[in-house]
């Protein structure tokens, strides 16, 4: 008679589900921050990209004027559409070697150390970061965040670009923002339309719009905006304006 089959002893049922590990309350944290850190990183990267190609709809500062004020003036125009005068006038206000540096202007920071830091060093692009992807206000983690994003926007977009889009989101006076509605609100003409007096004028108002007119200029606007007109000339005869201009 053939013996009967031993039983395998029965083992331990696997368990059909894993079991969760709980984490400490500080690791739990550190895995929140580095996936917000992961998330951010990945929404810059689009943003900075994405708007290499397609026109910023509006901004944080946009935003936050709109809801404050009820409304906001803006609409926005190609490069191509706009006085070629305006976007030397800007250079030659806010950042003249503009065609020559990565994002940082190294001589004006040092300068800026030099002076005790009572002058602004910001480059155009830094600007642009600023106005397009974060907030308006002075902190460090701001300036943080300006300075990481700043040396990818160069990467990746032309210097045209950077003069594009800062020329359409640039604030002009409360409410008014970019270059097509300033032109509007101030002289009643186009932006292609703009003479280098209203360039030279618009671009002195800069970077305190809200407390300075190109219609009505007091002195100190008309005296920047005769320095901004040298500027603006001296730029496009040294070649400082190829990198922007047809």
């Amino acid at each position: 008679m053939a013996r009967a089959a031993k039983k395998k002893p029965a083992g331990k049922k696997k368990a059909s589900k894993k079991k969760r590990i709980k984490l400490h309350p500080i690791d739990w944290i550190k895995l929140w921050i580095k996936r917000v850190f992961l998330a951010a990183c990945c929404f810059f990267a689009l943003g900075i990209v994405g708007y290499a190609f397609i026109d910023p709809p509006t901004t944080p500062h946009i935003i936050s004027e709109k809801m404050r004020l009820g409304w906001a003036d803006r609409q926005w125009v190609d490069l191509d559409e706009i006085a070629p005068v305006m976007a030397r006038s800007v250079v030659a206000a806010e950042d003249a070697n503009f065609c020559r540096h990565w994002g940082f202007d190294m001589r004006a920071i040092r300068a800026a150390i030099d002076d005790g830091g009572s002058r602004g060093a910001s480059t155009l692009t830094q600007q642009v970061v600023k106005n397009v992807y974060l907030w308006h206000g002075r902190s460090w983690p701001r300036k943080a965040l300006e300075a990481t994003i700043t040396p990818f926007v160069e990467l990746v977009w032309t210097k045209r670009r950077i003069i594009e889009v800062y020329l359409n989101v640039a604030e002009f006076d409360e409410g008014v923002f970019g270059v097509e509605a300033a032109a509007r609100h101030y002289f009643g003409v186009a932006p292609e339309k703009l003479t280098a007096v209203q360039a030279a004028r618009l671009a002195a108002l800069l970077p305190n719009p809200k407390e300075r007119s190109a219609s009505r200029p007091s002195p100190f606007v008309r005296k920047r905006a005769q320095s901004i007109m040298d500027g603006a000339a001296t730029i496009r005869a040294d070649g400082r304006a190829a990198c922007f201009e047809d």
